[in-house]
């Protein structure tokens, strides 16, 4: 992992963060004209790890790397950490310059605005000046939408999805039901449990529930079904079932890895996020997008339905932008995006050709 360092971040809010690290790391080189650069923007609990090394898998691997569709040998991909993470960029387990111990909940609300700024000063300091593409699928892709308005003359292509222009208001109910996991977990301690472990019961809770939005009944039935564990217990509050010991895996897995007060930042962001905030609404604000929008939903998909997608597509259309729609057909519902590689690969691979 690299970093960068900005003096002064001013958010939306007003507010100035000083000494902002920014972590992030790249693949490939540059061509001779520079003008080959591929932003990867990444989801709720991502990293700058678009693709692995020798310590960790990487969770695009499928996508980006020497002869995958976005080709490291012909590309310079970029991919960092959102403000607000934990993953070397500045967020609230970092230490506040002015008092020297970690912002904990005194770390100030950042937007997905906000994180599309701190990744201009990141590119603009790697000596980019016009990206080929910015690509990110779930929260990766409402940073890409606010790349296309807020930069449109920065880049040639914009690749949002399974994402959506603002969040619907059954997504801002999920997110509010794992935020309320979270704080209602004594160990949370108002956000200041620094250096203790924090609520990780909270944290748990509120992954397995993001599980459940993330996949499909489907898939669930198929995989599981009312199947018992190996020794499964009658007793009421052990695990009976083998979904709710996957359930229960995958929240223990992300408390190893994640901070319950980034998780609450970056739902916070994403709850507020529309493009259409500040500039008269949607239409205005996509008036803006000069970048070809090559648009991807994914059927089954809870999060960001195909309908919201369809309606977006349309209305660019509607208003002279050059859009690509297109749909995959996945069981996985939202993780589609990360897990259905060959499909996304097909559409994908011919803009990077």
């Amino acid at each position: 992992m690299q970093k960068i360092v900005i003096d002064e971040l001013t958010l939306e809010s007003g507010e100035v963060l000083c000494q902002v690290e920014v972590g992030y790391k790249t693949y490939g080189s540059f061509d001779s004209e520079r003008n080959n650069a591929v932003l990867v923007c990444h989801a709720l609990t991502g990293d700058m790890y678009a693709v692995g090394d020798e310590e960790r898998a990487g969770w695009w691997e499928g996508l980006i790397g020497p002869g995958m569709p976005i080709d490291t040998n012909n590309y310079f991909v970029i991919c960092s950490n959102v403000l607000g993470g934990c993953y070397g960029t500045t967020g609230p387990a970092s230490c506040s310059p002015s008092t020297g111990k970690p912002y904990g909940s005194a770390f100030p609300v950042v937007t997905v605005r906000d994180m599309v700024t701190a990744q201009y000063h990141l590119v603009k300091q790697l000596g980019v000046e016009h990206l080929y593409a910015v690509i990110g699928g779930s929260m990766g892709g409402m940073q890409v939408y606010e790349w296309a308005v807020t930069y449109p003359d920065m880049m040639d292509m914009v690749i949002p999805i399974a994402t959506c222009s603002r969040l619907s208001a059954i997504s801002i109910a999920y997110n509010d039901v794992g935020r309320q996991a979270i704080c209602n977990d004594p160990e949370w301690q108002g956000g200041h449990y620094y250096p203790g472990p924090g609520p990780k019961n909270g944290l748990s809770t509120a992954r397995m529930l993001g599980m459940i939005t993330y996949r499909t009944a489907e898939l669930f039935e198929e995989r599981f079904g009312r199947s018992l564990q190996a020794k499964a217990s009658q007793h009421l509050y052990d695990t009976t079932f083998q979904i709710e010991s996957y359930l229960r895996y995958q929240g223990e897995k992300l408390v190893e890895r994640f901070d319950a007060n980034s998780y609450l930042y970056l739902l916070k962001a994403m709850d507020t996020h529309d493009i259409g905030r500040g500039r008269d609404g949607i239409e205005e604000a996509i008036k803006h997008i000069r970048a070809k929008v090559v648009s991807i939903a994914i059927t089954n998909d809870l999060l960001y339905p195909i309908e919201h997608q369809e309606e977006m597509a349309e209305l660019m259309k509607k208003n002279g932008i050059e859009v690509d729609f297109y749909t995959i057909d996945s069981k996985y519902g939202h993780d589609g995006f990360l897990v259905e590689f060959q499909k996304m690969a097909r559409i994908v691979a011919p803009y990077f050709a």
